[in-house]
């Protein structure tokens, strides 16, 4: 594998599971208006999905490149 690409899957890989995990950690949204609270909680399927696609790329750009 070209070390170009093999640059860009590690950048990409950690910039994803930054995100995956920065989203997963963030665990609502509020918004308070005087006596008013709303409240909306988030849903961690994106973020777990984030975090799998950033792990698939580290793993394509060390493994995928041996070669014998």
């Amino acid at each position: 594998m070209n070390k170009g690409v093999k640059s860009i899957l590690i950048i990409v890989g950690v910039v994803l599971l930054g995100y995956g995990i920065y989203t997963m950690i963030i665990p609502e949204t509020q918004i308070s208006i005087g006596d008013l609270d709303l409240v909306e909680k988030q849903d961690n399927t994106n973020a777990y999905i984030t975090i799998g696609l950033g792990l698939v790329a580290l793993l394509i750009s060390f493994f995928g490149g041996k070669k014998s």
